[in-house]
């Protein structure tokens, strides 16, 4: 499959829905976002949607469109940064008459009709720099509001480019977007500043992790200790990176309780753990990934599967 297919189907279609994954970060709704501006302004006369629930800490990158199920008729659905089909935000995505799917995760479920998965790009939104890259001769427009999804997308998968995923590429399209006119000092505030309940959960975090023989770290955030906070389970995704920089941890794992569910997040600086989230009804990159599990017990047996790696890792 090539850019250009992608592109000439774009071209076909007058009614084009792109969707995300579930839980949104900057760049599956940078990616999402980017596309669309770059479709619309490209093309003026199509009408194109972004889908999905609506994340209020993220509203600011995209505000979702609301559409009924007879707009999918005869339209092209694209997806973008989601490895697989049970984390596509909306279910309706098979509802179109063709689906793409565009992303830079481990291609462990293969849907779609068109598949464009590069696991070397920092993030899916590098992947639609390049594809405007790759169509702007024959038309493909790129404005601001694009470019700055597309940046704020970059920037949040490559950790404001401290990530090994971050490559010269990475950088080059960064220069590039950064030529256009977005405000990229109220596009860092919106995405890393947090609420004070939040910063209070992290200082409870910190005060409280504790790291294993192995060097795994264990969080566990009950439905109480939330309630306590007053945080929302969507508002923990703030929380994940911040065992980042404490020495000694090669991996470590959030699990997040939720009504009738246990989010686990897990991250890492070595071990693969993308392989333990597709055990436990996840998935992800290989040091990056996530999961649900549906009991305390089920968690254990994570945690377990955890050690295991970080043991092996040297």
């Amino acid at each position: 499959m090539s850019i250009q297919q992608i592109i000439d189907t774009i071209k076909a279609y007058d009614t084009i829905i792109i969707h995300r994954h579930v839980r949104p970060d900057p760049d599956a709704l940078g990616s999402q976002g980017g596309l669309k501006e770059i479709i619309q302004a490209s093309f003026p006369d199509k009408k194109v949607y972004a889908v999905g629930e609506v994340d209020a800490s993220l509203e600011f990158l995209l505000k979702m469109d609301v559409i009924p199920d007879d707009t999918y008729k005869q339209a092209l659905v694209i997806t973008c940064d989601t490895a697989n089909t049970d984390r596509i935000s909306d279910s309706r995505y098979n509802l179109g008459d063709k689906l793409i799917k565009i992303d830079h995760h481990p291609n462990i479920d293969p849907y779609g009709d068109l598949r464009w998965i590069n696991t070397e790009a920092s993030s899916t939104s590098e992947m639609i720099y390049e594809l405007y890259l790759h169509g702007k001769e024959e038309g493909l427009q790129l404005n601001d509001k694009s470019a700055a999804s597309l940046y704020a997308g970059i920037v949040g998968d490559t950790g404001r480019f401290l990530f090994p995923s971050t490559t010269k590429k990475t950088f080059q399209y960064a220069s590039d977007l950064v030529t256009y006119e977005f405000d990229r000092t109220a596009l860092y505030d919106g995405i890393y500043n947090v609420k004070q309940h939040i910063a209070r959960l992290r200082g409870y975090v910190l005060q409280r992790y504790e790291i294993s023989p192995n060097g795994l770290s264990t969080i566990k955030l009950t439905k109480d200790i939330l309630d306590s906070f007053q945080v929302e389970p969507v508002e923990t995704g703030q929380l994940v990176g911040i065992l980042g920089e404490v020495e000694g941890i090669k991996a470590w794992v959030f699990f997040i309780e939720e009504e009738d569910l246990i989010r686990v997040r897990l991250r890492s600086k070595g071990p693969i753990v993308n392989e333990i989230a597709a055990k436990y009804n996840g998935g992800g990159h290989p040091m990056a990934s996530g999961a649900t599990v549906y009991s305390w017990e089920e968690a254990e047996q994570v945690v377990q599967d955890l050690e295991e790696v970080c043991k092996a890792f040297k």
